[in-house]
């Protein structure tokens, strides 16, 4: 438990979920250039596979989106435990301190609309 009294502890752990939320997202954004990638390669040379083989990188471009979903949940779920720890006079009257929990779980399950997308579309 914090004995600091301060809101900026409160502010603290607020900055660290949104620096994994970007996190999540950079992860997601990797994956999804990575798949796509094997399709440019398809296109620049076609005769080494069909349109419904999916290559190495589609699979390495799905546990990329993955991962960043999975950083997204996991981020809340600490998130919540550092709450749990703090006293009321640490959290601002009248702040809404689950935004951002909202936020993070939006990009997760994005992700995994992505990535449902993804295995739906047509792969190199």
């Amino acid at each position: 438990m914090s004995d600091l009294n301060d809101p900026r502890v409160f502010f603290a752990a607020e900055r660290t979920l949104m620096a994994w939320n970007r996190t999540g997202l950079a992860l997601m954004a990797f994956g999804f250039v990575i798949e796509r990638f094997g399709l440019f390669l398809h296109l620049l040379a076609p005769e080494h596979g069909g349109w419904l083989h999916r290559g190495f990188s589609y699979w390495i471009g799905i546990a990329f989106i993955l991962l960043g979903c999975l950083a997204s949940v996991v981020s809340v779920v600490q998130y919540r435990k550092v709450l749990r720890t703090l006293k009321p006079v640490e959290i601002p009257r009248d702040y809404a301190v689950n935004s951002g929990v909202f936020v993070n779980l939006a990009v997760a399950a994005l992700g995994i609309v992505l990535i449902i997308f993804l295995f739906g579309g047509p792969g190199p």
